[in-house]
């Protein structure tokens, strides 16, 4: 892998302007609060701001909205309305980073490379090109002074959520933070990208139903990233098949999901639509993107099966102490029943042992909006809860998943999966997988200690 002196490094000219540019957006809506702007007019005009911002703060606000409890309601709703898509750069931009990462003959090292983008978001774009020997790639370059964009962006983070706790002072969010700027932090990072592509493909070696794209390590570097591309028709393709099809994609998106989870601890914390794509009669699922992946300490895991051995056995014993796994402070009754409310909802159709939609007859814009509402109800009378760092990506990630099976209307036994996943689970015996497999691709720095 190619690994040159980093000219794009955290640069404080660069930081200063985008201070400056996102400041005077976010400024803009705050002053309409102290122009006495109701709530959802201030939250309307805080998304249009971060609209007109664009970069990593537009993708940190939207992966904020699908946070259970961690923003007010108004203003989750309005992230939520964010797009991450972005206008591609042009081709003098794509021969600069092509050069800087490969060198001055850098075309050479392809058969072909198109010119225009297959697809832009909030960090960069994917060209298309084809190997000397045949191959399609995919080729993802990173937008100049991303480093230097996110740390200002996450300085103007604490500022929005400080606003956030002077009007709802229910979540302490402050954990939260520190993740999602690691998290972020790490997505700038391709060249760990390269090795969260290899660790789900060692995860999956022995599913040829589940496949992600080959990493070409010659061909990429910290900001560019080049990789076989696969076909496959994105998931909004498939809303109209029979159910048994929808019910088989289904069922590889909660293998591709909770299989890493609980065998090695490993999640993908951004299960968008767009990160998944199928082959024809949806026999093979294709992962596509692997910048947000979090490798939890096996303890978290603990917690993760204990509060579901715990609710299923009405053992609120046990369930209190997977709060204290993961994190949480100050345990009481009071909190501890606001934090099953939200539990419950998160882990019942796998407490649920029949076949059900994930919803269960809900309607999808209504899927979880009373139990939200009740919980942050509730946290407002016991002061500001702090939200354990480790809590924020899978709770999000089971949110998008879940959203996932709401739009495939999918009909499944999820209490009988869930069963199969955890089967014979011990720590011991995922901190040895896990152990094994991270050092396997090079990743064994990313464990955190338990």
């Amino acid at each position: 892998m190619t690994d040159k002196i980093d000219p794009e490094r955290n640069r404080i000219t660069a930081r200063i302007g985008r201070v400056a540019s996102v400041g005077a957006n976010i400024s803009g809506a705050v002053g309409a609060r102290m122009m006495g702007a109701d709530q959802q007019a201030l939250a309307r005009a805080v998304r249009q701001a971060l609209g007109r911002s664009k970069g990593p703060l537009m993708k940190v606000a939207q992966l904020l909205s699908t946070i259970p409890d961690l923003l007010p309601q108004a203003y989750a709703e309005e992230f939520r309305k964010l797009q991450a898509q972005a206008p591609a750069m042009g081709w003098p931009f794509v021969q600069r980073r092509m050069r800087a990462e490969l060198g001055e003959n850098w075309e050479s090292k392809f058969a072909s490379f198109e010119r225009e983008a297959a697809a832009a978001a909030s960090l960069g774009q994917v060209h298309r090109a084809t190997a000397h020997d045949g191959r399609a790639l995919a080729c993802k370059l990173q937008y100049p002074d991303m480093a230097s964009a996110v740390e200002a962006d996450l300085g103007q983070l604490k500022t929005l959520l400080g606003l956030f706790k002077s009007m709802d002072g229910s979540i302490d969010s402050s954990e939260a933070i520190l993740e999602v700027g690691d998290r972020l932090r790490e997505e700038l990072d391709y060249a760990r990208e390269l090795k969260h592509m290899r660790l789900f493909a060692d995860i999956f070696a022995d599913e040829p139903r589940i496949k992600t794209p080959e990493p070409l390590e010659e061909l990429s570097s910290k900001r560019l990233l080049t990789m076989t591309w696969l076909e496959g028709r994105g998931l909004m393709h498939w809303l109209d098949a029979p159910q048994d099809t929808r019910n088989r994609i289904a069922e590889l998106l909660f293998k591709a999901w909770w299989g890493p989870m609980t065998h090695y601890g490993v999640i993908h914390g951004d299960p968008h639509l767009g990160n998944y794509a199928l082959t024809e009669n949806a026999e093979r699922l294709h992962l596509l993107d692997f910048g947000c992946v979090r490798i939890f300490p096996p303890r978290f895991l603990d917690g993760v099966v204990g509060l579901y051995r715990g609710l299923r056995a009405g053992d609120m014993d046990q369930v209190a102490h997977a709060y204290e796994v993961w994190g949480f402070k100050n345990l009481n009754a009071e909190l501890i029943e606001a934090l099953t409310m939200w539990a419950r909802f998160i882990y019942g159709p796998m407490l649920d042992d029949r076949v059900r939609t994930i919803a269960d007859n809900v309607p999808p814009a209504e899927y979880g909006r009373r139990e939200a509402m009740e919980v942050r109800k509730r946290l407002k009378t016991l002061g500001p809860v702090l939200i354990p760092r480790e809590f924020v990506f899978m709770d999000r990630a089971a949110i998008g998943l879940g959203a996932a099976f709401l739009h495939l209307r999918a009909e499944m036994n999820f209490a009988q999966m869930f069963s199969e996943s955890i089967e014979g689970f011990t720590t011991e015996a995922l901190a040895q997988r896990q152990a094994e497999a991270v050092k396997r691709v090079g990743l064994a720095d990313a464990i955190s200690q338990p």
